[in-house]
């Protein structure tokens, strides 16, 4: 049986999705920032075995919404059937599916049935809000077990930034948000990447931080806060989906001993897996934009990941090809506007 889920059963909701983008409380913020959402119940025999909640975007111009369906489970035909009518319910033209699905990326070849199914059923690839690779770091090790995971280099650089006096501190108060979204706006400016504004991240402070979901953690040098990350904790993982670094003392590797405090936090918090949220393929090319970035979560000993990947399922294909050509239209004019710092 399947229906919508009741206000009521807001926490067996949230004992029944494994990732921070599917609870409940991410649920309210969105909704905060204007989107419609429902979320839905999968039962046997009275109980809750599978739970799930879309988003809906208004799309311009073409009119109807997109919705958005991340890191839940793999549904089967039953359940995409179901996602359809609420797609429908919406107007929408489509609802992309990120499912919370991963193996060892050398491994992807066992997803062919899955995306086989997918393909049949009018799921068809769609452009990623995801990257498909991450890292895993399993927590479940000793520290020093986790610390000799590291690469040469990244133990130098950790204990290099111990030994030039860089501090690690939680501040998840409004003064920690602030610092963050300041460091933020440098890093976007200098890195010429798109970010979410201000009052997206102040939103999701406002919501997730008093369930303790969210926390703020800061590098400081010299009474100067060099790097500032936003974590997610959920279940018995830890998530690390934002951060933003100063250009300042870059010598003294903060972000090396940050990543690293990470790790500690996690383990000390009895935490299973951090999952570092992105990565590229393997054999990355060295002259990617998100190389560097890549080599780094790298040397920490992590595990590479590739999930099923990004599919739209298609609700109305007249429409359908006429919204992803407009997609790749907008994101070419969102990437010169970043780069000309527009």
């Amino acid at each position: 049986m399947l229906r919508f889920i009741r206000p009521e059963e807001r926490e067996i909701y949230n004992q029944a999705v494994d990732h921070p983008l599917q609870s409940w409380e991410w649920g309210e913020f969105r909704e905060k920032t204007g989107l419609a959402l429902e979320r839905l119940g999968f039962f046997e025999n009275g109980k809750l075995t599978n739970a799930l909640q879309m988003t809906f975007h208004p799309i311009p111009i073409l009119g109807g919404t997109a919705g958005y369906l991340p890191k839940a489970f793999t549904p089967n035909q039953d359940q995409l059937i179901a996602i359809k009518q609420v797609g429908e319910k919406h107007r929408a033209l489509f609802v992309k599916l990120e499912p919370n699905t991963y193996l060892p990326a050398e491994e992807k070849d066992a997803f062919k049935p899955n995306i086989e199914f997918l393909e049949k059923n009018q799921v068809l690839p769609g452009r990623p809000l995801f990257s498909r690779h991450t890292f895993f770091i399993d927590l479940k090790q000793d520290e020093e077990t986790l610390f000799a995971n590291l690469s040469p280099k990244a133990r130098y650089n950790v204990r290099l930034a111990i030994k030039k006096g860089v501090k690690i501190f939680e501040d998840s108060t409004q003064e920690g948000l602030d610092h963050y979204l300041k460091i933020l706006n440098e890093t976007t400016k200098r890195q010429n990447f798109y970010a979410h504004g201000p009052d997206y991240f102040k939103t999701m402070w406002q919501v997730l931080k008093p369930t303790g979901m969210m926390k703020i953690f800061h590098a400081i040098y010299q009474q100067t806060i060099l790097v500032s990350w936003i974590m997610f904790v959920f279940h018995d993982r830890l998530y690390y989906p934002y951060g933003a670094s100063s250009d300042l003392y870059r010598e003294v590797m903060a972000s090396n001993l940050m990543l690293w405090e990470m790790i500690k936090f996690g383990q000390a918090n009895k935490l299973k897996t951090f999952d570092l949220w992105g990565a590229l393929a393997p054999n990355a090319d060295p002259k990617h934009p998100w190389y560097g970035f890549h080599r780094f979560k790298a040397s920490y000993g992590g595990k590479l990941m590739v999930s099923l990947g990004s599919y739209d399922c298609v609700i109305k294909p007249s429409l359908y090809p006429l919204f992803r050509y407009g997609e790749k239209i907008r994101w070419k004019v969102l990437r010169l506007r970043a780069k000309l710092k527009i």
